[in-house]
């Protein structure tokens, strides 16, 4: 889902503003003893149903085989009832374990899935905390939270390389990670971040110890597949990178006041000549983190003190195989499938540059993808195969662009595809010039000669791997959130058709017998009709309009948002009127065109009444 569209959800159940309160509240360090009256309530419960139901996990199944599908059909009171019952004694079902592939192993991920119900609650509880999470985690710090990525994680790599000479990288692989965070520190870290409500902490406690279909319940570990366990992933190891970033880089010295002196080059240089300090940087992104130095006596210390913090701090064991310190300008180390060295810059060798390219196992995997995704084509050739390859392969280069070789990358893999390609489709299959391709399909696609040769299935081409340009990363802006006016303004630009206050007059008339997906896609309707009416098309009172099904459910009608639509209640009346002189006399008021009779007839004729005839 998108960012900017999860911002207007907030917006949408009119949840933004105390969202906006208690990430300020955070930031000022206050402490918070009431938290499960805001989780709990109506506003917040609709919007975490609206998240919940757009996550593509939600239509998998748990241990009581029950998906988003048999919470739709519920009023919103049920769901809210229902929700706050469970809050109020909360006791988790149990959770259903699958295995997936692992990437670039023959070893499987286990995950946990909840059963749907206790979705919807961590869902709840997620909304509350993550804005309260937001200003304690570090800045460098990456992985699952709004508005950061991969992306921001390997620039701020670069640019510790390319900008401040940290040539030096210590890598630390956590030994399974998920499967081992001690329970009793992960609640006490949770305790210091100023979340005081036992209540909720005893719901979380519950969580953490569900019981594991097949397997029983856990003495450690947060359950993979769990809504809340990316965020509980991040206040674990969020003690890990305040202390690395205490010893340099949010260090002040006795006596000084913070931000007087941090920063300069002066004391920079000084604490490197005078002081035992160690130079170093945390980049983290979830469990997999790297600590740039500029010197090889640092990143040795940082090594050994890391790997002691994760032991006794922690409780967490490394992967002595995979842990070391890499020297760049002799060898590579791989972050999030880029594999980073650093090379003389030009010919005097006048300073060192990073050079990115996808990992080797990235390269593996990709390729393996790709070439399944060929076969497939080969068992069924169909227009949705064909588009899954087309799709993979945007995936892949809007990934992978930020690697400075990316183009010799993705021409190694589509020279490992080439004996795929010829033996796959050569029967079914041609190829034709690149300017003889549709229009469309050039538009998603770059740098590519005319007359290169495009594979053609049945008149579908396939996009060429290599037509991708490099683009450089991009470093993270810090004033980017999603909980202030001026970080929002960062993410997108607040064009709005329907006020805030519009929105919330809506609200307040949804219709309680309705189910709670009508009610919920209600409002997107009505987005789209931009607050007019749908026959009309002039502005509606809402305090006078109704919300109906343009199809109703009798007549198959369904609760999508497609199917909703926004009318005045004279409107209303004209349509449902089944008297046709009735009809006729509400109609003149309006003073119809040809395009506002067809969709009122249209109404009218679904809900099995005559259409009006035009005199």
């Amino acid at each position: 889902m998108q960012k900017k569209a999860k911002l207007r959800y907030n917006e949408y159940y009119d949840m933004q503003k105390a969202f906006d309160e208690l990430y300020q509240q955070s930031k000022n360090g206050n402490n918070f003893y009431k938290l499960l009256e805001i989780i709990g309530s109506e506003q917040n419960i609709c919007l975490a149903y609206r998240n919940l139901k757009t996550n593509s996990g939600s239509k998998t199944a748990g241990t009581d085989g029950k998906t988003i599908e048999d919470i739709k059909g519920l009023s919103g009171r049920e769901v809210i009832e229902t929700v706050r019952k469970q809050l109020a004694d909360y006791h988790p079902q149990s959770v259903r374990r699958v295995f997936i592939p692992k990437p670039g192993s023959d070893k499987k991920r286990p995950l946990g899935i909840p059963c749907i119900w206790d979705r919807l609650i961590q869902q709840c509880i997620l909304q509350v905390l993550e804005p309260i999470c937001e200003p304690k985690f570090h800045n460098h710090s990456y992985g699952f939270r709004q508005n950061r990525d991969a992306h921001h994680a390997v620039s701020r790599v670069v640019s510790m390389v390319n900008m401040y000479k940290h040539y030096y990288c210590v890598d630390v692989d956590i030994k399974g990670f998920f499967d081992n965070v001690n329970h009793g520190k992960l609640l006490k870290q949770i305790w210091t971040l100023g979340i005081r409500d036992k209540r909720l902490l005893c719901i979380i406690s519950k969580i953490l110890k569900s019981e594991i279909e097949g397997e029983g319940i856990p003495d450690k570990g947060t359950p993979q597949g769990g809504l809340i366990s990316p965020l509980l992933s991040l206040i674990v190891l969020n003690e890990l990178d305040w202390w690395v970033s205490s010893q340099w880089e949010t260090f002040t010295p006795n006596g000084v006041k913070e931000g007087n002196m941090k920063g300069s080059k002066g004391w920079l240089s000084y604490a490197r000549k005078y002081t035992n300090l160690k130079d170093g940087y945390v980049v983290r992104y979830a469990d997999d983190f790297k600590i740039m130095c500029r010197s090889y006596t640092d990143a040795q210390r940082y090594y050994h003190a890391t790997i002691d913090f994760l032991k006794s701090r922690l409780k967490l064991d490394i992967s002595p195989e995979k842990s070391k310190v890499v020297n760049l300008r002799k060898n590579s180390s791989d972050f999030l499938g880029f594999k980073i060295k650093v090379l003389p810059k030009g010919k005097t060798r006048y300073g060192y540059i990073a050079k990115t390219d996808m990992s080797d196992k990235a390269i593996k995997k990709v390729t393996a993808e790709l070439k399944a995704k060929v076969i497939n084509i080969r068992k069924h050739t169909t227009v949705g195969r064909i588009n899954a390859y087309n799709m993979a392969v945007i995936g892949i280069q809007n990934y992978y662009c930020i690697a400075t070789n990316i183009y010799n990358n993705l021409t190694d893999v589509n020279y490992a595809l080439l004996p795929t390609f010829r033996t796959r489709l050569s029967c079914i299959g041609s190829t034709i010039p690149f300017a003889e391709t549709p229009y469309e399909f050039q538009q998603k696609t770059v740098g590519i000669k005319k007359e290169t040769k495009i594979i053609t299935v049945g008149k579908m081409p396939l996009l060429p791997l290599t037509g991708v340009h490099h683009k450089h990363p991009i470093n993270f802006s810090q004033d980017i959130t999603s909980y202030t006016a001026k970080g929002r303004e960062k993410i997108h630009k607040s064009v709005q058709c329907v006020e805030i206050q519009e929105l919330r007059n809506v609200m307040k008339y949804r219709n309680p017998n309705e189910s709670i997906e009508f009610n919920d896609n209600s409002i997107s309707a009505y987005l789209v009709q931009q607050g007019n009416c749908y026959v009309m098309g002039n502005r509606l009172n809402v305090h006078q309009m109704k919300c109906i099904r343009k199809i109703p459910v009798g007549e198959g009608g369904t609760d999508k948002h497609t199917n909703i639509a926004f009318i005045s209640e004279g409107i209303w009346q004209a349509v449902m009127t089944e008297d046709i002189s009735e009809t006729i006399k509400i109609m003149k008021k309006f003073n119809m065109d040809d395009k506002q009779r067809r969709r009122f007839n249209r109404l009218r004729e679904n809900y099995g009444l005559l259409p009006i005839k035009k005199r």
